[in-house]
C-alpha cells in the first residue's frame, strides 16, 4: 500500500506538470517539481526509522542539496538558445550529477 501512494502521488505531479504546462502560466510548471513531496516523504521515514540527529542531518544535507538544482537549472539556462532542446537537457542533467557528486563526496568527508 505505501508504495502505491508513493507512485500515485509521483503521477500525480505528472499530471500538474501536464496541464500547467498548457495553461497562460505555464511558468508554474518549473514551481512545482520544488514541491516538497518526495522530501516530506523520505523526511517522514527517517524522522520515523532514525534519531532525531539523523533527521536534522538528512535536513541539512536537503538545504545543500539546492545547489546542484541551480547548476542544473544555470546549465539549461544558457545552453536552451545554443544547443537543441533534448541536449541541452541531457547537458544540464550531467551537469547536475558532477554537482551532485561534488556535494556527496564533500559531505561525506566534512559531515
Amino acid at each position: 500500500m505505501d508504495l502505491i501512494l508513493k507512485a500515485s502521488l509521483g503521477a500525480a505531479v505528472v499530471v500538474l506538470l501536464a496541464i500547467l504546462s498548457k495553461t497562460r502560466n505555464y511558468y508554474i510548471a518549473g514551481l512545482v517539481p520544488l514541491f516538497p513531496t518526495f522530501a516530506l516523504i523520505a523526511h517522514y521515514i527517517v524522522g520515523k526509522s532514525r534519531s532525531l540527529v539523523d533527521l536534522k542531518a538528512t535536513i541539512l544535507f536537503g538545504m545543500w542539496s539546492i545547489i546542484p538544482y541551480f547548476v542544473y537549472l544555470a546549465t539549461l539556462y544558457v545552453l536552451v538558445d545554443r544547443l537543441r532542446l533534448e541536449a541541452s537537457l541531457a547537458l544540464a542533467t550531467v551537469a547536475w550529477l558532477a554537482a551532485a557528486t561534488v556535494l556527496v563526496t564533500l559531505w561525506m568527508r566534512f559531515h
